[in-house]
């Protein structure tokens, strides 16, 4: 395995001492690696909100220095940067390096989650496709330094970005932080207080990763799967998702359910939200400051005030909750209320070890929910 030390070390060397991007499970501990030497000012770590955002910066990084800076993320999010590399960093455009760091979940051969089979072979052939050389990085780190000097030498002769397709399992792993905040709150026992509250005929859109996964297991006994809709992939899609399904059934009550990475990753949507202003949705975000699913990387949700940006986008109401006792008795009351309006309810990053995960394939399931929706 590669060790974070030794690749911070040539990442040094080279001149790679700017990052910004979306982490990536595949390289965890580099993403906490990085966080803990930011903090010590070692190196320059910008956490941003989506790809696009982090190539920008990249961009603008090197505008402003010459040098060249890293954005790392993963392949799904990958797809998501064609429109600034094609229209701002390409050689047709601004001719401005990116060394880009991506994840590869879903590789040929590897068993992953569904929504990275499609993905997952795709990589290679889009980033050839793109016209931008790559190197599958090796966890020996003799050829790890023949790749980041080629890939430096390369970039600076012709202005061209490069990219490195990380594998599962080629960064040592570290170990992770315990959660140190007062927080006592987890996400899981906030779901089932709401759960709890509810008359049974609601409607729950729920975010990418350990959100869905969680609503789930508390569903999937008492039957109660069809009237989910779980965005397992397109992170910070479950807000639209769910937007336009309450447009299209005023009739019935529609929930999301969100955290704080996903809505800040697709923040333009409450201002769409708040603009039709649907009254029969419920938007409700699980804010632990945290990307909780690709090993806990912090967000910038520390310093945003999501009830004060609801508002502004004019949701008819925004609250916060910081206690268990508190889920019920608001949930009971703002479910009589019109929306659109927003529950905040600060929770503790992680979740329980044995947290398993949707059993039923997505298109048997998307089938299930449709029937429901529409009174089959």
């Amino acid at each position: 395995m590669l060790k974070c030390e030794d690749f911070f070390k040539l990442c040094k060397k080279y001149n790679f001492t700017f990052f910004s991007g979306v982490p990536d499970s595949t390289f965890k501990s580099w993403m906490s690696f990085l966080e803990k030497k930011d903090k010590e000012k070692k190196l320059r770590n910008i956490v941003c909100a989506n790809e696009c955002e982090a190539i920008a910066i990249c961009a603008g990084y090197h505008l402003s220095t010459g040098n060249i800076g890293v954005a790392y993320m993963q392949n799904s999010g990958f797809g998501k940067t064609v429109n600034p590399l094609t229209s701002l960093c390409d050689p047709a455009v601004y001719s401005i390096p990116v060394l880009l760091m991506i994840g590869w979940r879903g590789e040929p051969g590897v068993k992953d989650a569904y929504q990275h089979h499609k993905m997952g072979p795709m990589t290679i052939p889009l980033v050839e496709l793109l016209d931008i050389h790559y190197t599958i990085l090796s966890d020996k780190i003799r050829d790890v330094e023949k790749t980041l000097k080629k890939a430096r030498k390369y970039m600076k002769e012709n202005n061209r970005s490069y990219a490195l397709i990380i594998r599962k399992n080629i960064f040592e792993k570290l170990e992770e932080k315990k959660d140190s905040s007062s927080q006592k709150l987890s996400r899981e026992m906030a779901i089932k207080e709401i759960l709890s509250s509810f008359d049974g005929d609601e409607i729950i859109v729920s975010t990418t990763g350990k959100t869905s996964r969680e609503l789930y297991e508390n569903r999937i006994d008492k039957d109660l799967c069809k009237h989910d809709f779980y965005n397992i992939g397109a992170m910070g899609c479950a807000q639209s998702i769910a937007f336009s399904i309450a447009l299209n059934h005023p009739e019935k009550k529609i929930w999301v359910f969100d955290g704080d990475g996903s809505v800040l990753m697709q923040m333009g949507a409450l201002a769409t939200i708040g603009h039709y202003a649907p009254e029969n949705l419920y938007h409700i975000i699980f804010d632990n400051q945290a990307h909780d699913s690709t090993g806990g990387q912090p967000t910038n949700s520390d310093t945003v005030d999501f009830d004060k940006v609801a508002l502004a986008c004019n949701y008819r109401s925004a609250h916060v909750i910081q206690k268990a006792e508190d889920i019920r008795k608001t949930i009971s009351r703002l479910k009589k209320q019109k929306g659109p309006l927003m529950i905040i309810i600060k929770v503790k990053k992680g979740s329980r070890e044995n947290l398993g995960r949707p059993s039923i394939p997505p298109k048997k399931h998307k089938e299930l929910f449709m029937k429901h929706l529409q009174g089959d």
